[in-house]
């Protein structure tokens, strides 16, 4: 099912040329031929989706379909509660907890009709940028296996990429969705925050998880948005605005348009293939009539330091629940209570975790929070007003997703802080609450992807949308269509 996309089997269902069992027929077979190595689920449900697969082709053929996802298989990143599934966010502290509810995005992606084939890997608690935190085992790109599929929703990324399914939900805490979207070759969105909800989704940084799609093309993730958008009565976070037709949207002139242009991004340390990729994105841009406009933005050199004082303890105090009494890992044999949390925590979190949540107490305790918490929080303000003030020159801004493609598996799993300034282009816009794009723009000497992000107003996911889309329509030679991955 590689190089397909949504819209195409859609089409193709309708007309009645294909099944929707056919369509997860394919998607398994690639799931049982490349899984081995891939490493893309946590867990596969044969049962299950085929049965969806069966009452999505009955409904289609009374012509009686839920919407344009209905029959269309989707993996699910596994932090999101399955109602009767095995949902594990990656960590064997929750290896065999089976959630009694669904999360808001699951119940409204299955109620449009779309077929969960399984749950995708991620690093543990979605701690991380490579998929190699996972207890379940490291997720390898489908373009190069010795390399990475990015983090935390790698399992996500990977599985669009090799065609095991035609999307998937994920979550982006500091780049989670679009990190892993640019190194394996697909787009990936994070909306506003507050635009989805994240009722059922275990938390990582409450302040900062945004659910979003992962597909192999902007038309795509626009469909699917469509349908997982809207306010949600159970998370107080979620706002109740409109949602907009973002399909009918994405064709709409860019000419005049204006796209911020900060150079600051190209003078970190970035990789010299992706400068030459963002310029050629640039001359794209400029032949469909956009303008460009230098801005700045003076804080955002100061993202991972913050990110990584803010996201730790909200870190800290999410993972507090799991002790080992309610559910999830429970120690064989403690001497008293307190011996039972220290073991059970012990044995059920990896290091990653461990890493965060000392981080995290630390910057929350008595002595501290002042010096490191609250100046944080200061200064994360002052990265929103930023954007804000560029707002009003420009109608998006394009960056960088990650300094570099996909990096060699094993090669910054030792070196933490190597790894975090992975998210040193994506954590900023966490941080800011903004929608942000990631979608392939060329591949490097090696033949691995690489991504653009296109940024936007809170809210106006639609003018990503439409900018991705254009860029798309302009630029075939580019895409996942001319490449294969080798898996």
């Amino acid at each position: 099912m590689a190089n397909r996309t949504i819209i195409e089997l859609n089409n193709k269902i309708e007309q009645k040329t294909i099944t929707p069992s056919q369509i997860l027929q394919e998607c398994s077979q690639e799931i049982d031929r490349a899984e081995d190595e891939l490493n893309a689920f946590v867990t596969v449900l044969p049962k299950e989706s085929l049965e969806a697969a069966k009452k999505s082709g009955k409904r289609a053929e009374l012509g009686k379909r839920l919407s344009k996802l209905d029959g269309i298989p989707v993996g699910i990143k596994d932090v999101f509660c399955t109602k009767g599934i095995r949902t594990t966010a990656s960590s064997k502290m929750l290896d065999d907890f089976i959630p009694i509810y669904d999360a808001t995005v699951v119940k409204k992606i299955t109620d449009a009709g779309a077929v969960m084939i399984g749950k995708n890997n991620c690093d543990a608690w979605a701690h991380g940028a490579s998929t190699e935190n996972s207890d379940y085992g490291v997720t390898k790109n489908p373009w190069d296996l010795s390399r990475v599929p990015g983090g935390s929703s790698g399992g996500s990324a990977a599985a669009v990429a090799a065609g095991e399914c035609l999307f998937s939900i994920g979550s982006d805490t500091g780049g989670s969705i679009r990190q892993p979207a640019g190194f394996c070759g697909v787009v990936g969105l994070k909306p506003t925050y507050g635009r989805v909800s994240r009722y059922g989704l275990i938390a990582m940084g409450s302040s900062l998880d945004c659910v979003g799609p992962i597909a192999m093309t902007t038309e795509d993730v626009a469909l699917i948005l469509e349908v997982i958008a809207g306010h949600d009565e159970k998370d107080a976070t979620s706002l109740n605005l409109p949602v907009p037709k973002y399909s009918d949207k994405l064709t709409k002139s860019i000419k005049g348009k204006k796209i911020g242009w900060v150079n600051e991004f190209y003078e970190t340390g970035l990789n010299d293939e992706i400068i030459k990729a963002l310029e050629a994105v640039r001359e794209v841009y400029a032949s469909l009539g956009a303008d460009f406009i230098e801005i700045k933005l003076p804080h955002a050199k100061y993202s991972i330091p913050v990110y990584y004082l803010i996201q730790p303890a909200e870190v800290s105090s999410n993972l507090g629940r799991y002790d080992g009494i309610k559910y999830g890992h429970s120690a064989a044999k403690s001497e008293n209570l307190i011996d039972h949390y220290f073991r059970s925590r012990d044995e059920g979190l990896g290091a990653e975790a461990k890493r965060r949540i000392m981080l995290g107490t630390f910057v929350l305790s008595a002595g501290y929070y002042d010096a490191y918490y609250k100046k944080a929080m200061q200064v994360r303000t002052l990265i929103k007003q930023d954007f804000e003030k560029a707002f009003e020159s420009v109608d998006i801004i394009l960056a960088p997703v990650a300094p570099t493609t996909a990096f060699k598996i094993g090669e910054k799993v030792d070196n933490p802080l190597q790894m975090y300034l992975a998210d040193v282009f994506t954590a900023m816009v966490n941080l800011s609450g903004n929608p942000a794009l990631s979608l392939p723009c060329a591949f490097d000497k090696q033949k691995l992807p690489i991504g653009m992000q296109l940024i936007g107003k809170h809210f106006e996911e639609e003018t990503v949308l439409n900018f991705g889309h254009q860029y798309e329509k302009a630029t075939e030679k580019v895409v996942w269509r001319n490449n294969k991955t080798v898996i």
